[in-house]
């Protein structure tokens, strides 16, 4: 058998009481501390970062095709769909769905208030499954083959300003010439929590708008094009440009709501800086109370040296201890940093004001890669840093050593 390994497992192992076992005590808590809260940092931080996007993603799309326009009104230049581009796009592997849009500006009235609002026109190939996640109440828009059916979605904020309920019956303003309405009836309500949203537009038809404007039945605003994952979308993006008609144009969800994103971007700093400085509060104290049970040892470092050990193999025995003290913070950290995860995963057991937030509670995302980075990332440290305080062996003198007290 391995002496350092035995002599390891009983000074650690065997440790019931003492001074000793109240400093291996708080090594494990401290490392099992720091792993915890890192994990939960990364799965808050994940969290934040998948559902602000994808309630963007869902929206917008992760890219939209419009035709190049010299201003940035709200409303598009109309274009034809191209059914070859339409093809190659959803062959695409990557790309998950292509609808089509239209947006307007106009004045809603409900009783006594009127609010400006932005009418977005969606037509057949809408994804109504993947929007009925935001949908609070009512139902989504019924789009027939022909004709419109006259109906809008409103966002409860929008619904909340001018006290309308569903079934209402509302008036549609469009500023054109000439000026033109339409009365259509409120059935259903969503909520995104997103304020460039939920304050501004409303769901209606694409026929509508196309009635308004003109425009044959092939015509659309723009193409939404959403993607099965997101995580290689500047590449995508280059090969969904190669497809594209000379006057039409690509645009990133990413850089057209900016603000958000860049929001997101900065949460990813703080949360590095975050688990760094605990990181190295936990690798300190694990280094300190290692010197510390050093010095309580001294007298049988001396001894063991007395009678032929190396200082090679006492070195050992106490970064042996050192790992046991590390994989019991581990197991534990772990531990806690998944239980905690899943209380809020499947309880919500702490909420946000949505308002400020974007959403009601704080999510969580199971990233399991990071999570084992991190652990492998605090295992390379821990061992690297718990020889320094073992380097002090080699100068223990054995006569002293075994007077000391």
């Amino acid at each position: 058998m391995n002496l350092s390994y035995f002599l390891a497992k009983r000074i650690s192992f065997k440790q019931a009481g003492g001074f000793s076992g109240i400093l291996h005590r708080i090594a494990v808590a401290s490392l099992a501390l720091g792993l915890g809260v890192a994990m939960l940092s990364i799965m808050v931080l994940g969290g934040f970062q998948k559902s602000v996007s994808s309630r963007v993603f869902g929206f917008t799309g992760n890219f939209q095709v419009q035709k190049y326009q010299m201003s940035s009104a709200y409303e598009e230049q109309p274009f034809l769909v191209d059914p070859e581009f339409l093809g190659k796009a959803k062959e695409f592997p990557f790309v998950g769905k292509v609808q089509s849009y239209a947006h307007k500006a106009a004045l809603l009235k409900g009783g006594e208030e009127v609010e400006g609002v932005v009418l977005k026109g969606v037509d057949r190939d809408m994804d109504t499954l993947g929007f009925a996640k935001y949908l609070v109440e009512g139902r989504m828009l019924h789009l027939p083959d022909s004709g419109v059916s006259n109906e809008i979605m409103l966002s409860r904020l929008v619904a909340n300003k001018l006290l309308l309920q569903l079934g209402d019956k509302v008036t549609l303003y469009f500023v054109q010439q000439p000026p033109r309405f339409r009365r259509v009836e409120v059935v259903g309500i969503f909520e995104t929590y997103l304020e460039n949203f939920d304050e501004q537009v409303i769901l209606g038809e694409l026929q509508t708008i196309r009635n308004l404007n003109g425009w044959s039945k092939e015509q659309v605003g723009g193409l939404e094009i959403h993607l099965k994952d997101p995580t290689g979308s500047d590449d995508y993006a280059m090969l969904i440009e190669e497809e594209l008609d000379y006057d039409l144009r690509l645009i990133d969800s990413r850089e057209r709501y900016l603000d958000i994103f860049d929001w997101l971007k900065l949460l990813d700093t703080n949360v590095i800086v975050f688990i760094t400085l605990i990181g190295l509060v936990a690798l300190v104290n694990l280094g300190a109370i290692l010197f510390i049970l050093i010095m309580e040892r001294t007298q049988m470092i001396g001894i063991l040296k007395a009678m032929g050990s190396k200082n090679s193999q006492i070195r050992r025995l106490f970064f042996w201890s050192g790992l046991h003290i590390l994989g019991k913070g581990l197991l534990l950290g772990n531990a806690v940093g998944l239980f905690l995860g899943a209380l809020q995963t499947y309880f919500h057991l702490i909420p946000l004001d949505p308002a400020s937030y974007y959403m009601p509670a704080v999510p969580i995302d199971w990233n399991w890669p990071a999570f084992l980075l991190l652990n492998f990332g605090l295992i390379l440290l821990t061992a690297l840093v718990l020889w320094i305080p073992v380097g002090f062996i080699s100068r223990v003198d054995p006569v002293k050593s075994i007077r000391f007290d």
